[in-house]
């Protein structure tokens, strides 16, 4: 007899205590000042309206790590306000003042996160083709990565955003484009607040430190004679096809394995059911094998170290830190990405 109850109470929202005597709304009650356009009350629309409580925005910033730069609420709270939410406010609250917005956090942030990524997989993988570096950059510090780790980190209950239409004047602005904005607030945040130091570590810590798949954005519509070009960059040998291992050559499954040379360096190794598969994997296998070197982590040296770890702008004068530029590679921009990241292959190699 008692699990009907239970189950009711169970789905019922939970309430702070504190906000028990602001119940009910004055906007349900149509009060004349501050009243809702619309004829009747909607409770869904009221609720986006209200602010998130500030226990929340400490919690979230004592959760990601941030307790020491969000000394108020208030700054936890503009960074989770998209500036698609003032034009809801202006509609049912036109004489109360606008809520600040992330939109100059979120344009620095994003910026800075561009840069972070882009000089980590440079000196991380040096010989990475141009597009699939675009790629790689996209990947990590991307609109979908930046949407995934706001959520993971729990600020999807405190962000304010309103859905809008695409127009001549503004983008389409879905949940997952003002999810992302939250993110690269805190990145600019961190740098206004601490240094570009911090920010990049806060960088480094949610979005650089996550495995991406950088064989499966690699495509090469012919490996072979992409091989042999960049073997000619080097000025190595020509390389040459030899068959290693076989097995049922005349049966109805034959494997055949097949080495690359270069001289008597073997570049790839590659197997299928004819030799022409073989050979192409081996061909796919070397240039993988030079496009996917990575620098080791104690050799690595990211440029922006050389800014002073200094409260405010990058301009404000103080040490800078030490930085060996590394030596320089012949770049490669023939090959293109898999599409994974939106990005057309126009040249075929």
């Amino acid at each position: 007899m008692n699990h009907v109850p239970r189950r009711l109470v169970s789905r019922l929202p939970s309430i702070a205590p504190s906000s028990i005597p602001n119940f009910p709304p004055k906007e349900s009650l149509k009060l004349p000042k501050d009243a809702f356009v619309q004829d009747e009350f909607n409770p869904e629309s009221w609720a986006s309206l209200q602010p998130a409580p500030s226990t929340a925005l400490v919690a979230f910033a004592h959760r990601i790590g941030l307790a020491s730069i969000a000394s108020s609420a208030d700054v936890i709270r503009q960074a989770c306000t998209h500036p698609s939410f003032l034009a809801v406010f202006r509609q049912h609250y036109p004489s109360k003042s606008e809520p600040a917005t992330n939109a100059q956090l979120a344009t620095l942030g994003n910026s800075l996160m561009g840069l972070f990524a882009a000089e980590y997989i440079q000196a991380k993988y040096p010989y990475l083709p141009t597009r699939v570096m675009k790629a790689a950059v996209t990947a990590h510090v991307g609109p979908l990565t930046c949407d995934s780790v706001a959520r993971e980190m729990g600020a999807t209950s405190l962000l304010r955003w309103h859905r809008t239409p695409e127009s001549t004047t503004s983008p389409l602005v879905l949940h997952a484009d003002a999810m992302a904005s939250i993110p690269r607030s805190l990145t600019g945040l961190i740098y206004k607040e601490r240094s570009l130091p911090s920010a990049r570590e806060f960088v480094h810590t949610y979005f650089l430190s996550r495995q991406i798949d950088l064989r499966g954005m690699l495509k090469f519509y012919n490996p072979k004679k992409a091989l042999l070009e960049m073997v000619r960059k080097y000025q190595r040998e020509p390389p040459k096809s030899r068959l290693l291992k076989e097995t049922g050559r005349f049966s109805n499954s034959p494997v055949f394995v097949v080495g690359i040379f270069s001289g008597a360096d073997q570049l790839g190794e590659g197997f299928g059911a004819s030799l022409s598969m073989a050979e192409f994997r081996a061909a796919e296998d070397a240039l993988h094998r030079v496009y996917l070197t990575q620098t080791p982590d104690h050799m690595l040296q990211l440029p922006s170290s050389t800014f002073p770890p200094v409260q405010g702008d990058v301009y404000q004068p103080g040490q800078e830190g030490s930085y060996s530029a590394p030596e320089l590679v012949p770049s490669d921009i023939l090959y293109a990405s898999s599409g994974r990241s939106g990005v057309r292959s126009t040249v075929k190699s």
